[in-house]
């Protein structure tokens, strides 16, 4: 489960270092990774202190620190 997290996070780091700030509704659709699974990445970038996490409206939006 570790690995799939890590690999969940770096695919997500990749993807808001190429788009910049983005809704994780977006991320979830365009990546086609599972919400549970971005929920989890989410965490662990969260824990390494690499992600930020605004509220727009009701849109959570990612961006990387």
């Amino acid at each position: 489960m570790s690995n799939t997290i890590g690999e969940t996070a770096g695919k997500i780091w990749k993807y808001l270092d190429k788009n910049g700030a983005t809704s994780v509704s977006k991320i979830t659709t365009e990546t086609g990774i599972n919400k549970n699974d971005i929920q989890r990445a989410i965490g662990w970038l969260s824990k390494e202190d690499k992600l930020s996490i605004e509220m727009k409206g009701r849109a959570e939006t990612l961006s990387l620190k």
